[in-house]
C-alpha cells in the first residue's frame, strides 16, 4: 500500500504541474505503456514516475521467472528494441513481465547499452541482472591454442587447422614479414634483424576476430610475450650475463629437455654449467631442431645424429645454437633466466621410471655409469 501510495502521490504532482503530457494507461494497474518520450530521453517528471512503477513493482523485479538454473542462449539481434526484447524473454521464460523489463531498463539508461550478440542467460536471474547481462555480448570469434615446445612451422600448422587463418601466410609472417610490420611490442627491437620470430610465438590461448589475419593472431602473440615475460625476465636475463633473445633461447632447449616441472631450474642449470665451463651443450633437441624436416620436425635422436652439419648441433658447436628452436612457455623461460645453482654437468633419462625424470650426475664418471645402468655401453 505504500509503494501505490508513492506511486499515487508522484502521479497526482506530476498531472498538476505537466497537465499537457497523456498518459495512457494500457498495459496494468500501474503501466505506464503510453509514454510519448523516448526510452533514451526521458524528462525528470517521467523519471519520477518510471521510477514509482518502479518501487511498486520492486519485489517482482528481485524475483527470477523461474528456479531453472540451466543455461540459456539468448540471442539479441541487430536493430532489436528493448521493447521488442522484453518479449522475447518473457517468451522463452526468462522474465516474468516484459513491460517491468523495459521500464526498468529505461529509467536507468541501460537500453541503450544493450548489444546485438549472443548472451547466456538463466531463469534463476532477476530482470536487473539480466539488464546488466544483455550489456556485454558475445561476438563471434576464432580460438587458437598455441601449447609449449613446437617449432614455428608446427605452431603455423596448428593455427591453420583452428583458424581460417592460411598456414603459409602465418609462416611467412612469423619468419621474415613480420619486420615489414608497425608491432608496439618492445620486443622486436631486441631480436637479431635476420632473426625469426621462433622462440617468440607465445604459447597460449588466443581469441580472435570472426574473420581473423595473420597479423591479428602475431600482434596478440607479441603483445602477450610484453606482457608476460618481459618486466620480470630482462632483469633475470641480466643477472645471468645473457640477453632476453640468448635467455629465450636456452629456455627452448630446456621446454623439449624438461618433462618433469622442478626439473625445468636444475636443466638449466646444467646447461649454464657447462656454458660457463666452455663445454658444447649436447643437447639432443637442437639436434633434432637441424634435422627436423615436414614429414618429422622432431626425428628420433641417435649418436650417428651428432655428425650433423648444422649451427643447430651443440654437439660440434660450442655455445648457444643461432636462435632458439620451440615456443618455450614461461615456466621454461623463469628457469632459463634464474637456473638452480647446482653442482652437475651432466643428465640423462632416468631409465628406472616413467615419468619423464632426469639423473643427473656431476662427473664424467658418474655420468656413464648412469649410462651404463640403462643399458647404454660407455666409451
Amino acid at each position: 500500500m505504500g509503494r501505490f501510495f508513492a506511486f499515487s502521490m508522484a502521479f497526482v504532482t506530476l498531472f498538476g504541474g505537466f497537465g499537457g503530457l497523456v498518459w495512457n494507461v494500457g498495459h496494468a494497474t500501474l503501466g505506464l505503456g503510453g509514454l510519448s518520450i523516448s526510452l533514451c530521453e526521458l524528462s525528470d517528471a517521467d523519471k519520477v514516475v518510471v521510477g514509482a512503477y518502479l518501487e511498486a513493482n520492486a519485489d517482482q523485479l528481485e524475483t527470477p521467472a523461474g528456479s531453472d538454473d540451466a543455461p540459456v542462449t539468448f540471442v539479441v539481434r541487430p536493430g532489436e528494441t528493448a521493447g521488442e526484447i522484453g518479449d522475447r524473454l518473457e517468451g522463452q521464460g526468462l522474465i516474468s513481465d516484459a513491460e517491468l523489463f523495459r521500464r526498468y531498463v529505461q529509467r536507468y539508461g541501460l537500453d541503450a547499452g544493450i548489444e546485438a550478440g549472443e548472451f547466456t542467460l538463466r531463469q534463476t536471474m532477476t530482470i536487473p541482472e539480466i539488464s546488466r547481462a544483455l550489456q556485454n555480448a558475445r561476438r563471434p570469434e576464432q580460438t587458437v591454442i598455441i601449447r609449449e615446445g613446437l617449432r614455428l612451422e608446427q605452431v603455423a600448422a596448428q593455427v591453420a587447422e583452428q583458424t581460417s587463418i592460411e598456414e603459409d601466410a602465418f609462416r611467412q609472417l612469423a619468419t621474415s614479414g613480420w619486420r615489414a610490420q608497425a608491432y608496439a611490442s618492445g620486443l622486436v627491437a631486441l631480436l637479431p634483424p635476420d632473426a625469426t620470430l621462433e622462440g617468440f610465438l607465445y604459447p597460449d590461448t588466443y581469441r580472435l576476430p570472426e574473420e581473423p589475419t595473420a597479423d591479428d593472431l602475431l600482434e596478440r602473440m607479441l603483445s602477450n610475450f610484453d606482457e608476460r615475460v618481459m618486466p620480470a625476465i630482462n632483469v633475470a636475463a641480466g643477472d645471468q650475463g645473457m640477453g632476453l633473445y640468448e635467455v629465450v633461447t636456452l629456455a627452448s632447449i630446456v621446454e623439449r629437455e624438461a618433462v618433469v616441472a622442478e626439473e625445468r631450474p636444475i636443466i638449466a642449470g646444467v646447461f649454464q654449467n657447462r656454458l660457463e665451463a666452455g663445454w658444447t651443450l649436447d643437447a639432443c633437441p637442437t639436434v633434432q631442431y637441424a634435422l627436423g624436416s615436414a614429414e618429422n620436425w622432431w626425428p628420433r635422436f641417435t649418436l650417428d645424429a651428432t655428425d650433423a652439419q648444422s649451427p643447430y648441433n651443440t654437439y660440434q658447436n660450442h655455445g648457444l645454437p643461432p636462435g632458439p628452436i620451440c615456443s618455450p612457455g614461461l615456466a621454461s623461460i623463469t628457469a632459463a633466466a634464474q637456473p638452480a645453482e647446482t653442482d652437475y654437468f651432466f643428465f640423462l633419462a632416468d631409465c628406472t621410471k616413467d615419468d619423464g625424470s632426469h639423473l643427473f650426475a656431476e662427473t664424467e664418471v658418474e655420468h656413464y655409469q648412469n649410462y651404463a645402468r640403462c643399458g647404454g655401453q660407455a666409451p
